[in-house]
């Protein structure tokens, strides 16, 4: 938002563009109101600025710049400052939907003196007007985005100010600590502090204790909100394309019984229960002559790193001659084990093995074609991300990489603070430390946080919002 100036009057499309009932056009600014005036004429006869706000006002949207030529009748309604949206002067007028109809009534804003909103801007404008907390604004990104009821439950609550309220509490709780060490700074010589050391180094294991709890929340909410990296693995024609068709629910990937006929990586994102994975379908892990095959490889094992959760498939009913293949993809897996990622081992082609299929052997046994198992991969997943006892419609979870960082940046401040208490050093190099935790919850709500992170966030926002 390099061109961003706080103080121009935004107009934009709120609604999808395409055909619809309606379309809403929002103005957000000082000249909100005398805008829509310009262009919107009350068929009542009254002047728009004669209405109360908060009231659907019928009328004719004319050209400003055509004396009498009307573009389209719709309502419009004005909300004034700082009760509206973005807590500054706002007019919505709806029009009929359709992007002929929609374009027009827009571009008659921008004739009128506005210029175009850009992305997120509405929602910037609502932040740094305090109508929301970054935390919230980030939410709402969330919920403009959800792909999942567990994405909108966790997004509703964002927007409520859980998390918000959590990390303001846990500032609060701090500032005391902070006025005390400083107090003890600026007069030494003076008894002028109100908590004893003891009382002092309770204060910040509390409050640790705190941010440590909210950041046990992100692999939750990492897992709901920004989905879990995963890599399908394993030999050739173990069946990975037509788990990962199921688990997309359509035909993305080429099925066949040759083996080798994935060569490049497929990706795309799906819930599964609770959880979002983005999903990446690989070639067979195997050696191979034929340069293609090579590449593909190659990238299955690049997948392979950057996944968080590897679902490893094996064929229980492959030909003796795959076992070599199978060896090796199980080498590599274990490797990716081994170095901290979650694996789920899962055999194919359930619905061709004799039942009762074996249980307690590691395997989750699997059918894509009748759908076998898939509540068991679904379970395990949840099992392995999802904290069964948070509340995510309820309680505060850490849902972005963002807010995890400074949240990790405080915890580690607040032990600093709490092992220099302990030591006995000197006042002025907890305070410090004190300070840096402060900073970094301010980030988390948006207290302090710096101009380009702003920017960035609000950057991935749609225009109109």
């Amino acid at each position: 938002m390099s061109t961003y100036a706080f103080f121009d009057t935004v107009a934009a499309v709120a609604t999808p563009f395409g055909k619809g009932g309606v379309a809403v056009i929002r103005l957000s600014g000082t000249d909100a109101a005398a805008v829509a005036a310009r262009l919107f004429r009350p068929r009542s006869g009254r002047a728009l600025a004669d209405y109360p706000a908060r009231v659907a006002v019928w009328g004719d949207i004319l050209s400003p710049d055509e004396p009498g030529r009307v573009l389209d009748d719709g309502l419009c309604t004005l909300f004034h400052a700082p009760h509206s949206f973005t807590g500054e002067d706002v007019a919505e007028i709806s029009c009929h939907g359709g992007v002929l109809a929609t374009r027009s009534v827009l571009d008659a804003c921008l004739r009128a003196g506005a210029r175009q909103a850009l992305p997120g801007e509405f929602t910037r404008r609502a932040f740094l007007n305090g109508r929301l907390s970054l935390d919230e604004a980030e939410a709402l990104g969330n919920l403009l985005e959800a792909g999942s009821d567990e994405q909108l439950r966790l997004s509703r609550a964002g927007m409520s100010g859980h998390l918000a309220r959590e990390t303001e509490a846990i500032y609060g709780a701090l500032c005391p600590v902070l006025s005390n060490l400083e107090a003890g700074i600026d007069f030494p010589e003076e008894d002028l502090t109100e908590l004893t050391p003891a009382e002092l180094a309770a204060a910040v294991a509390e409050a640790e204790g705190r941010v440590c709890r909210l950041l046990a929340t992100y692999r939750t909410g990492h897992a709901i909100a920004e989905g879990i990296p995963t890599a399908i693995c394993g030999a050739p024609n173990a069946g990975k394309s037509s788990l990962y068709n199921r688990l997309v629910g359509r035909d993305a990937a080429i099925v066949t019984a040759v083996a080798g006929t994935t060569r490049d990586v497929l990706s795309e994102t799906v819930p599964l229960g609770r959880v979002t994975l983005r999903l990446s379908d690989t070639a067979g892990l195997r050696e191979s002559t034929d340069e293609v095959e090579r590449i593909g490889v190659s990238r299955a094992l690049a997948a392979l790193e950057a996944a968080e959760l590897v679902l490893w498939i094996a064929d229980p009913t492959a030909p003796a001659e795959a076992d070599a293949d199978a060896d090796g993809a199980a080498e590599t897996v274990a490797a990716a084990e081994a170095s901290g990622k979650a694996v789920i081992r899962i055999r194919t082609r359930a619905d061709l093995l004799p039942h009762p299929l074996p249980t307690g052997d590691g395997w989750l046994y699997i059918s894509t074609v009748t759908g076998e198992g898939m509540d068991a991969l679904r379970e395990e997943v949840e099992r392995l991300f999802i904290d069964g006892a948070l509340r995510t419609g309820e309680d505060a979870v850490v849902f972005s990489a963002r807010q995890a960082a400074a949240l990790s940046d405080c915890a580690d401040a607040l032990r600093r603070v709490a092992g220099s208490l302990a030591a006995g050093l000197t006042a002025d190099i907890c305070a410090e430390d004190v300070r840096v935790a402060l900073d970094a919850l301010g980030d988390v709500c948006g207290r302090n946080v710096r101009e380009d992170v702003i920017s960035e966030i609000f950057s991935r926002f749609c225009v109109g919002k």
